[in-house]
């Protein structure tokens, strides 16, 4: 018997957030055809930032680990664009593309690790369907001062 998308996450223990309101002139994810953009997502969790700054090793940096934990946030509210868009994450057929800004001290260049947080959840979510191409891109600040920001593309069936 196949399970279905929300069965892993209740499995998994997680529930989906709501969709994230947009803090500019955007909507949070456009479906066309049989694919589904998301608009870059923010870690917001209960509406808010859960921290802020740049991800480094150094004094007053937001931690690898926590960044990471933070990437997973963030593609939680990824998929919940999606599902909003697509009606249930049952119809995903396929994770596409997985695109992780990562606000970096200069000297920090874990940037893949940390995205790592979004990449290994979506492959305990979808299993072989969660498997991606991916970017891990540091930049110098996000919107809202943001340690992570998501993007995806899924393909729906």
């Amino acid at each position: 018997m196949t399970s279905t998308i929300g069965q892993r996450l209740a499995e998994l223990g997680i529930q989906l957030p709501e969709v994230a309101a947009p803090v500019a002139a955007y909507v949070p994810a456009v479906r066309t055809g049989s694919y589904v953009w998301t608009s870059g997502q923010l870690p917001f969790v209960d509406g808010a930032l859960p921290t802020t700054g740049k991800v480094g090793l150094g004094p007053g940096q937001v931690d690898p680990t926590e960044a990471a934990s933070l990437a997973r946030a963030a593609v939680l509210n990824a998929l919940a664009a999606v599902a909003e868009q697509a009606g249930s994450l049952d119809r995903v057929k396929r994770v596409v593309k997985l695109v992780g800004f990562v606000a970096s001290d200069p000297s920090f260049t874990g940037q893949p690790q940390v995205v790592n947080g979004a990449s290994e959840l979506l492959g305990q979510i979808f299993g072989e369907a969660g498997v991606h191409a991916r970017s891990a891109v540091g930049v110098a600040v996000l919107p809202l001062d943001s340690p992570v920001e998501i993007e995806l593309v899924v393909e729906l069936r």
